[in-house]
């Protein structure tokens, strides 16, 4: 039927009315007349309507989680985070609407969905007998999101329209980021927005990540998918230049971020990203032209970077590559032998650390992660866990393997055969190689953001196996609805709940201050922490900390205050056990109100939870100290000032004492000599 405007008359018959419309319309219009259900055509037109808006909406919120969680400082923090977790909570409820709506719902069920859904299993088996309740939950949270956003890419966006906007939404961002990297590189600015960096970051570009590190990765996954688009993508010329000046702009923010592990990365994989296109005999010029460019690129900005920078001139000259983070995998191989099939827990690693650590002044930094990915998951998760993702993997590059001859067009003599399938598979394929390299010296999976970008890329590839098989498509009767509806509905009120419940937390922790604000509002606000999560087990220390400073002041009413931090230091213990300052500081209140004797047992059960830590030992010296066991206090203190010596001004406390002492045994010797 042709537009119809004011001056046109609507033709009355309605034979006349189809004879304009495409073929498929008029049969299905000529079928519901002969058959009378009118009713039910126009509901059926409704439900495909209401079916499109729900996967629009999905796409949407999927989008939104991929540009925020990057420049939101790659949703490290509990308030970003929340923003993810609020978007995957109403994606899923779109997901259970399409679920109903739709004429005939099925899920695509590849192999390496067995294994996720393993994992996700395990962990929450796991999580329920965790030594620390609290850390164990939000890394549950965490996993149970990338989950859902995992089954929610696969079976809902897996059109080559929703495929395509996600990528270049994707490489638009990294672009941005990589540009922003660049300026701060370039002013020496050592701010992310509004946020000032670490030190240690000083003169390295980061972009909207706090560590530089955490940007490469996140740029790693990006390049391979924009250089495929440039070289076998089936675009516009136009189309192609711009990708190509992404590619150069995320090569050069790999560059600017000084990130050892990301040039070694990046090194590795454009070689054999492009040794693949070298075995296609249509894109082998295209390969070499691509890879004469990108080294000319990047030695350019290795010789720019190695003439301005000291850090690089001293990597390169010195080669030395011994840095803290070899000091954190000894504890964890260590972790994983002590516990080989079920590890210490989920997001254990940091509480254990201490039990592990070298006597070394580089060990005494507080770690969080292991700064290896694979460590990190055999020290938390065990070997039981650890099979369970590499199985995923394993399952998920066989579905590549699999899928690769059915997403390539045919040769053709005459022309280059182009493919945007081909070209997203290759791209987000290799870019997942570069993350899985990339995790042998870091931690960029537990980045939010760059574990998001991971799943979404593995969804969005992992959907392309139905080119190659239906055997792997689940239709969805009316158990299989309530199944899925149920699975994804208790997710979403989990999340909602515990969403709520961290929020509340969070706004209070947020307004407890630096250590040195009035003590009575930083203690009111602890207190209200604690009635948002009570299983916050540094909450409650902080709460502790807090009166026993109080009480340190000596104000009258200070052993009451004295008695009540010693509660809230007794009630953090229960919550960790490895808690190694709860023990330190309920024997120190012991000390301050002359309870002496007490004391022994938290101070020797801090030493068992940490025997190789300064910190320590300075106070098992300050304790004997208390017991005018001066001979035990300078051994104590010796032993802190071997580990980490006074030379950084940051262990002045056995010193001091040390000097005390000779002062005293000076005094005595001369009063004995008279």
């Amino acid at each position: 039927m042709t537009a119809c405007g004011k001056n046109k008359r609507r033709p009355r018959k309605g034979k006349r009315e189809v004879q304009g419309t495409p073929a498929r319309w008029r049969r299905a219009f000529i079928n519901v007349t002969r058959s009378g259900s009118f009713p039910n055509f126009a509901r059926n037109m409704d439900r495909e309507k209401l079916d499109k808006w729900c996967e629009r909406g999905i796409l949407g919120l999927v989008l939104a989680i991929l540009v925020y969680a990057p420049l939101a400082l790659g949703a490290v923090r509990a308030s970003e985070f929340l923003v993810v977790q609020t978007l995957t909570c109403l994606a899923l409820a779109l997901w259970i609407g399409r679920v109903w709506v739709s004429h005939r719902p099925a899920v695509l069920w590849a192999p390496a969905c067995w294994a996720i859904l393993g994992f996700l299993a395990y962990v929450l088996i796991r999580y329920q007998s965790a030594d620390i309740e609290y850390p164990a939950r939000q890394e549950t949270i965490r996993i149970l999101i990338y989950a859902a956003l995992f089954f929610i890419v696969l079976n809902n966006l897996n059109r080559q329209e929703s495929v395509q906007f996600l990528a270049f939404a994707l490489i638009a961002v990294a672009a941005f980021i990589s540009a922003y990297a660049i300026y701060q590189f370039a002013t020496n600015s050592n701010k992310v927005w509004h946020f000032v960096r670490p030190m240690n970051y000083d003169k390295r570009g980061s972009g909207s990540f706090i560590n530089p590190n955490h940007l490469a990765g996140f740029l790693e996954m990006v390049l391979p998918l924009c250089l495929s688009y440039t070289l076998i993508g089936r675009f516009s010329h136009a189309t192609k230049i711009v990708f190509g000046y992404a590619a150069i702009i995320i090569l050069v923010g790999i560059g600017v971020s000084l990130s050892r592990g990301g040039w070694l990365v990046t090194a590795l994989l454009l070689p054999i990203f492009l040794s693949v296109l070298l075995f296609q005999r249509d894109f082998r010029l295209r390969a070499l032209v691509a890879l004469v460019l990108l080294l000319t690129v990047g030695l350019t900005v290795a010789i720019k970077l190695r003439a301005e920078n000291t850090r690089v001139q001293e990597l390169v000259a010195s080669g030395n590559m011994e840095e803290a983070r070899f000091y954190f995998w000894r504890p964890a191989i260590k972790m994983w032998q002590d516990h080989f099939w079920l590890g210490v827990g989920p997001a254990h690693f940091d509480y254990r650390y201490r039990e592990y650590r070298a006597p070394s002044w580089i060990a005494q930094v507080k770690p969080e992660y292991v700064h290896n990915d694979y460590l990190n998951t055999l020290a938390d998760y065990g070997t039981l866990g650890t099979a369970l993702i590499l199985s995923a993997w394993i399952l998920f590059y066989l579905g590549v393997f699999k899928t690769w001859p059915f997403v390539q067009r045919a040769p053709n003599d005459l022309e280059t055969k182009t493919s945007n399938k081909s070209s997203f598979v290759l791209g987000a394929s290799m870019g997942l190689v570069g993350i899985l390299l990339h995790s042998v010296v870091d931690f960029n999976m537990h980045i939010p953001a760059n574990a998001i970008v991971a799943v979404t890329l593995m969804a969005l590839v992992t959907g392309h196996l139905r080119f190659a098989t239906e055997r792997y498509w689940i239709s969805l009767q009316v158990i299989g609805k309530g199944f899925v509806s149920a699975l994804s509905a208790g997710m979403i009120v989990y999340l909602a709940m515990q969403g709520i419940q961290r929020k509340h937390e969070a706004y209070w922790l947020a307004r407890v201050g630096s250590p040195t604000s009035i003590a009575p509002q930083r203690l009111a606000a602890l207190k209200h922490a604690f009635q948002a999560d009570p299983k916050n087990g540094n909450t409650v220390y902080a709460i502790g900390e807090t009166l026993r400073l109080m009480s340190w002041q000596g104000d009258p009413g200070f052993a009451s205050l004295a008695t009540e931090a010693m509660d809230w230091f007794r009630r953090a213990i229960q919550l960790n056990r490895f808690d190694v300052l709860s023990y330190l500081r309920l024997g120190m209140c012991l000390d301050w109100i002359d309870r002496r004797q007490e004391a022994n047992t938290y101070f020797e059960r801090a030493t068992q939870l940490d025997p190789n830590g300064y910190y320590v030992a300075a106070f098992r010296g300050w304790h004997a100290v208390q017991l005018e066991d001066y001979a035990g206090a300078k051994q104590w203190f010796d032993r802190s000032l071997e580990i980490f010596d006074n030379t950084t001004n940051r262990n002045r406390m056995p010193a001091m004492y040390l000097e005390i002492l000779r002062t005293k045994t000076e005094a005595s010797d001369g009063k004995n000599a008279r």
